[in-house]
């Protein structure tokens, strides 16, 4: 089966990560829509375009049979619109509240992703729909996206950033950081240092595969070292040559460190 995943950039990769090690016999295709990263920003018109032209190159085009939208900003305002006009099977992702809220159900929830996703109606219905006892606080963190896209994931920046941003929460109150973002997933290693021992990371990643495989009728294997081939593009343009291949691979590899990290 030919499987899409899209992306703004190259926060998708860590669903790629994941989904290439689970599903080794499938062959995927990566869309990175490089031109117009970040999404999280922009207009909520300006993304629904750039969601219509990586689908009519995916689908039209590359003749997918699935795409998975790995970025949860382009899920919460287009993937309905892409639902009515294509057949093929569509999955989207949202911030994983419902699963951070049924692991603890006393403490409070960070759930942080773009600002398009912290002020959509869709995370607000999500978050309506399932925390009934008012655990749940957003946080968007726009520029983690910048961070990610140029490889600065461990920094005296990132780190500030990060500070700043979390010093309002009061956060031994809190049972887990959602991570609402695909890029989100490469900072790991700093949030780990900043938070307590008592918050975990929740991320959607996992459930948007394994509903991948529910929705395709296909059986996910135990992550091993055998991984699915992949072609790349950016924006659609092949990517090809040492180093922007070997520029991706540098992403995948982080992606694979931090799924260890919880």
């Amino acid at each position: 089966m030919r499987i899409a995943l899209f992306d703004s950039g190259i926060g998708g990769l860590t669903v790629l990560s994941h989904a290439r090690r689970v599903l080794p016999s499938e062959e995927f295709l990566f869309f990175a829509d490089r031109d117009h990263v970040p999404y999280g920003t922009k207009s909520v018109p300006a993304v629904r375009g750039y969601v219509r032209e990586a689908f009519r190159f995916l689908i039209e085009k590359q003749r997918a049979d699935a795409v998975v939208v790995a970025c949860n900003t382009a899920t919460s305002v287009a993937v309905d619109e892409m639902r009515r006009l294509y057949e093929v099977p569509i999955i989207g992702m949202e911030p994983a509240v419902k699963k951070a809220l049924a692991q603890d159900g006393e403490r409070r929830v960070l759930v942080t992703a773009t600002p398009i996703t912290i002020n959509g109606e869709k995370l607000r219905r999500l978050v309506s729909a399932h925390d009934t006892h008012h655990l749940v606080d957003l946080l968007a963190l726009p520029r983690l996206v910048e961070f990610a896209e140029r490889r600065e994931f461990v920094s005296p920046r990132v780190e500030e950033y990060l500070w700043n941003a979390l010093a309002p929460y009061d956060l031994v109150h809190y049972s887990a950081v959602v991570l609402g973002c695909t890029h989100f997933n490469y900072f790991k290693d700093t949030l780990r240092r900043l938070l307590p021992k008592v918050v975990g990371f929740v991320d959607g990643n996992e459930g948007t595969v394994e509903e991948l495989a529910r929705r395709t009728g296909l059986c996910t294997m135990p992550a091993g070292t055998q991984m699915a081939s992949c072609r790349f593009f950016e924006s659609g343009r092949p990517v090809a040559g040492a180093e922007p291949l070997a520029r991706i691979e540098s992403y995948l590899a982080r992606a694979a460190r931090m799924e260890e990290i919880v």
